[in-house]
């Protein structure tokens, strides 16, 4: 039997009520009709290669199940989610109130003008890798072949990554 087709969206919000952010984010996947089957603990993250001060974010993974449109249309549907949430794309790496990032969908593989899968940067980025391996830890990532608990290890990205809120305080006792 195959198992279940999978996607996971990396999820970050630096702006206004970052928690709620990622809230509304996850409550606008439900509402477009979308599986949510896991969500991460969430991650206190240091902006990476911006060249302003900016907050921090804070960032999750969210994975998603079938049934599930095709990568493009998912693609297109958190779009829509950001834009609904006061995303703006004025220039590269501003602060956001919500961004969302397909990172894997299922094993496929994809390079187009609007869409890179697996992520072009998933294996690089510490905010992604620490809550991606949080859900799926043993996975393997479709073009690399290693691990995501592996990448993890072994990411040369060194930002603060840190838990958050009240998972940090279940993990500190």
């Amino acid at each position: 039997m195959t198992p279940p087709l999978r996607a996971y969206v990396g999820m970050g919000s630096n702006l206004g009520d970052r928690a709620g952010n990622l809230l509304l984010g996850a409550r606008g996947m439900l509402q477009a009709g979308l599986v949510l089957t896991g969500l991460s603990s969430v991650y206190e993250t240091e902006p990476v290669g911006v060249f302003e001060e900016q907050p921090a974010f804070l960032n999750m993974v969210a994975e998603l199940s079938e049934p599930l449109p095709p990568p493009e249309s998912l693609l297109r549907l958190l779009l829509d989610i950001e834009r609904t949430l006061g995303r703006s794309r004025e220039r590269p790496l501003a602060p956001r109130t919500l961004d969302l990032d397909l990172l894997l969908y299922g094993g496929a593989l994809s390079a187009t003008d609007t869409l890179t899968l697996p992520h072009p940067r998933l294996h690089l980025r510490r905010f992604v890798l620490a809550p991606l391996a949080e859900l799926i830890p043993d996975a393997q990532h479709p073009t690399l072949g290693a691990t995501f608990a592996d990448l993890l290890a072994a990411t040369p990205d060194r930002p603060s990554v840190r838990l958050w809120g009240p998972n940090k305080m279940m993990n500190e006792e």
